[in-house]
């Protein structure tokens, strides 16, 4: 089916898992309302059967499976949803994409750089399209910092800082066990520290270099409330990683992903150019997905420094949008590009790109060395 086709009727949408990404108050499914007119998910698929068949009655999806394989043989799909755990998503995206299906998948995109390559290199050679998590190069904030520095507005950008991490889904009232987040294969490099390396890409551009520091802070964490409270996690993925990125020119930027940071005043993201800094804030809770964002400019007035708030003229997607869509964004994303035949702002080249930079961000820490990177993506 060609892109014209699929503008002029709705997307058929599958979803690969029925987990928390999928039912959780934030997730895809409570927050699908908005699209409904020009999407829809028509069937479900998890190996806990029992769980497929409950949140499809839940949600009013036509039909549930037990496997991937069966709903990529079963139901008639465009696009397949992917919000499998991290470990699988490998074999679970190459199998929706070898299926001829476009694809919405979480982050990262894969756990290797070679995998990440045959995922992109399949998708491009079958004319599919992959929208990948995380979303946040689409909020306004970031947009619009982005703006910022390429219109030149703070000058040349010397260094930034971004905080990337949260205390770890122990640390609150996780509704399902989060031993997982603390094994091998996972971890808060690949869960948090994600967002801020597609972050600062998104904003500057792709990183030439990183070098980095890792190291488990403790060799158990105790749940602290929600079903699992009191027990007690062994500790097998490293849980402080700290990376500096040099994106060439004498640019870099410092990105945590730890599970260490249980709250934080500072900006979530810091820009700091010969003419300026620009700040990013996290939202207020009353104020969810509303952006703060301010700019310190040497010439905010004839003669006169200061803190300015800038304006925004374009948002792809206004806050009370995002607030509608929630992780559901991602699907609106590629029904867009699906229908204007635009490439996604959350490109897989790109989730390859910080894929490569985690990847060698943890060998860089356990070898001691700068590690140069190889792949790049259209910003």
């Amino acid at each position: 089916m060609s892109q014209s086709d699929e503008a002029t009727r709705k997307i058929r949408l599958g979803l690969a898992g029925a987990g928390m990404i999928a039912t959780v108050h934030y997730g895809i499914l409570p927050n699908f309302g908005p699209i409904a007119d020009k999407a829809e998910i028509v069937a479900i698929a998890d190996p806990v059967v029992e769980r497929a068949r409950q949140v499809a009655a839940d949600f009013g999806i036509p039909a549930w499976f037990g496997s991937l394989g069966e709903m990529l043989k079963g139901a008639d799909l465009d696009a397949v949803v992917n919000l499998t755990p991290i470990p699988a998503h490998y074999e679970t995206s190459l199998a929706i994409l070898e299926a001829g299906k476009h694809l919405v998948t979480e982050k990262p995109i894969s756990t290797t750089l070679r995998e990440a390559d045959v995922l992109c290199d399949l998708a491009k050679s079958r004319n599919l399209v992959v929208v990948t998590a995380p979303p946040n190069m689409l909020f306004p904030d970031l947009a619009l910092a982005r703006s910022l520095v390429r219109d030149g507005v703070i000058g040349k950008v010397a260094f930034a800082r971004v905080r990337s991490s949260h205390g770890g889904a122990a640390s609150y009232a996780w509704p399902a066990d989060p031993t997982w987040f603390y094994q091998k294969g996972s971890g808060p490099l690949f869960d948090m520290g994600v967002y801020g390396i597609h972050e600062i890409t998104g904003i500057l551009g792709p990183a030439k270099r990183v070098v980095a520091y890792s190291g488990r802070t403790a060799p158990t964490r105790v749940v602290r409330g929600g079903p699992f409270a009191g027990k007690e996690i062994q500790v097998s993925a490293d849980d402080n990683v700290l990376l500096m990125l040099d994106f060439g020119d004498s640019t870099f930027a410092v990105v945590d992903g730890t599970f260490n940071v249980l709250a934080a005043k500072s900006p979530h993201l810091e820009l700091f150019g010969l003419a300026g800094t620009v700040n990013v804030y996290e939202p207020l809770p009353d104020d969810q997905f509303e952006p703060s964002i301010e700019v310190f400019r040497l010439d905010a007035l004839p003669g006169l420094r200061g803190w300015i708030k800038p304006t925004f003229t374009e948002r792809m997607f206004t806050p009370d949008r995002i607030k509608s869509l929630q992780r559901a964004i991602l699907i609106d994303h590629l029904v867009d590009c699906l229908a204007t035949g635009q490439p996604p702002v959350l490109s897989a080249d790109h989730a390859r790109h910080a894929l490569e930079i985690m990847v060698k961000a943890q060998e860089s820490a356990g070898e001691g060395v700068v590690m140069e990177l190889t792949t790049t993506f259209a910003s």
